[in-house]
Parts: structure tokens; C-alpha cells; sequence
């Protein structure tokens, strides 16, 4: 990993807007660069070729697991909230191509995907102690992240 891909952060999302905004600011203010692909230029590409240049200049992940959606098992019947479909593939993707530098932040009820190993999965809580874990985890991953830092208290 070179020091310019080191400090992007690909941030994987689905319909919570305000969740996708505040990881934004957060890694922000870490000094890294999240990589949003809305608001990444298109230059004529599908939304897959995008992608794929957007997180393959990437140091690290989060994918943001919000209860954007219901599914529920062919066998049960039991419904459940599952974050949209479109964030499961680019987990699988980002998996592939960063392994151990991807981390899973979640939101309370959502369905988390199972036979994942490997991966850091951190709550996304109400009282903002998410934002702690998550620096440690970009640290852990060799990302230029000081968590002694008063950013990473709560806010």
C-alpha cells in the first residue's frame, strides 16, 4: 500500500444518507480522504467501472450495513432488515481485493452476512463509540491514524 492509496478510505453505503454523511466527516477528520462514489466523477464509465477504479485505489473500507431493505429465508419465512443488495456485493468485492483492511460498521437490526471471517465488524451506536473502534481498526490496518487523538472521542 503507497502513502496516496493509504489514505483513501472507500466508504460503501446504501440508503441511510445521514449514517454515509457522518463516517464521511468522520474519516475526514482522521485526515484521510473517503471516497463517496456519488460524488465521484463519472467521466462517461457505468456505475461498475466506477467502482471498480474507486476501490481498487483504495487503503482501506468501511461498508456501512444500514436496515435498508426486508428479506426473509425461503425455509422460515422470517422477515428480516438487511442492508440494500448492491452494499453485499461490494463487500464480497472490496473483501477480495483488501482482505483484512475492510471493516463493517453496522446499525442496530440489520441481518449481518454470515461465513465472513476475518473482518472487523463494529456497531454503530447512538452514543458515538463507534468512532473509537473504527480509528483503531484503520490504525490496526496501517492506515496513518493517531487514536490518542480528541477527534475520536465522542461527538
Amino acid at each position: 500500500m503507497n502513502v496516496k492509496t493509504q489514505s483513501k478510505v472507500f466508504i460503501s453505503y446504501g440508503h441511510d444518507d445521514e449514517a454515509k454523511t457522518a463516517v464521511a466527516k468522520f474519516v475526514e477528520t482522521l485526515g484521510l480522504k473517503p471516497t463517496v462514489l456519488d460524488e465521484q466523477p463519472s467521466k462517461g464509465r457505468t456505475i461498475i467501472d466506477k467502482f471498480e477504479e474507486q476501490a481498487d485505489e483504495a487503503g482501506f473500507a468501511i461498508v456501512l450495513l444500514t436496515p435498508d431493505d426486508v428479506g426473509s429465508s425461503k425455509t422460515t419465512g422470517e422477515r428480516k432488515h438487511r442492508a440494500r443488495q448492491n452494499v453485499i456485493f461490494e463487500l464480497g468485492y472490496l473483501l477480495g481485493g483488501l482482505g483484512e483492511r475492510v471493516c463493517i460498521l453496522y446499525k442496530e437490526g440489520v441481518e449481518l452476512p454470515s461465513g465472513i471471517r476475518d473482518v472487523a465488524y463494529v456497531y454503530m451506536d447512538s452514543t458515538g463509540d463507534w468512532k473509537l473502534k473504527l480509528g483503531q481498526e484503520m490504525r490496526n490496518a496501517g492506515l496513518p491514524v493517531d487514536t490518542s487523538w480528541g477527534l475520536l472521542k465522542k461527538k
